[in-house]
């Protein structure tokens, strides 16, 4: 059956049910119907947007500033909470990504049912379970770039750049791994999700907030964060507030976002 029988079959369906329980007795049906909720995450070097491959931001523990030339990091295991159930995304595994002229990476969520949602959890990086199997599952790729080539397992985070301190240049290389590492964000929600038309919500994924927080990292100091847990936890330990949500402002657009 091809796409446009579907769509009046379900037409169809939708005026038989609204023919049987009249008006009243359709917004009861429809209300009970699940929706797809759109989750957009923009990018943010501190107050300003994310530009990639320009030398304009500020080293947060020293001297220079610093270009992005290549930004992502997983976030998995998304739940959404109500006082009367909740819902968990099947095969959650995403990989964040701001290489492209799109300015916010979207991810959408299918069959949500119409519940007065409170809060919303997810994870950056890989849980333990999934970290330590090389099934493929959601974006994760045991044989792809966020994948160790040394063990099982994946980069939770990975940030690559340049350091420019007058006329000389250092490579900023920032893997962040390791099981330990892995942290799960609670956000409570200032409204209904799904009351919006189309059912959205935003964040603000702010890089900045790798190298300035429970410790502020000077990139010339540390330009490399690879397989050194004591180093990757550093990040990770900042990391935990690099997400966070955008709520509308009177126009109903998410605030700061382009």
């Amino acid at each position: 059956m091809n796409r446009m029988r579907k769509a009046t079959l379900l037409i169809l369906v939708a005026l038989a049910v609204a023919a049987a329980l009249g008006v009243a007795g359709w917004r009861l049906y429809r209300a009970a119907q699940p929706v797809e909720l759109a989750l957009y995450f923009h990018p943010f070097v501190g107050p300003e947007p994310l530009v990639l491959n320009e030398s304009r931001y500020p080293n947060p523990g020293g001297e220079g500033r610093f270009k992005v030339r290549d930004f992502q990091f997983f976030l998995s295991n998304i739940r959404l909470v109500s006082a009367t159930g909740a819902y968990a995304e099947s095969d959650s595994y995403h990989l964040v990504r701001f290489d492209d002229a799109e300015p916010a990476f979207g991810i959408v969520l299918h069959d949500v049912p119409r519940r007065n949602y409170q809060r919303i959890e997810f994870g950056i990086g890989v849980d333990a379970a999934a970290n330590k199997s090389l099934a493929q599952r959601g974006d994760l790729d045991p044989n792809g770039r966020m994948a160790w080539t040394w063990e099982v397992g994946y980069k939770f985070v990975l940030f690559e750049g340049t350091l420019v301190r007058g006329n000389a240049s250092v490579p900023l290389v920032y893997h962040v791994g390791f099981e330990e590492n892995y942290r799960l964000i609670a956000t409570e929600l200032h409204r209904d999700p799904l009351d919006s038309r189309p059912a959205r919500l935003d964040f603000r994924v702010d890089i900045l907030r790798l190298f300035q927080g429970s410790t502020t990292v000077d990139m010339a100091a540390l330009p490399s964060v690879k397989f050194d847990r004591a180093d990757a936890a550093l990040l990770a330990r900042n990391f935990a507030a690099m997400v966070t949500p955008m709520w509308p402002d009177a126009a109903g657009q998410p605030d700061g976002a382009r």
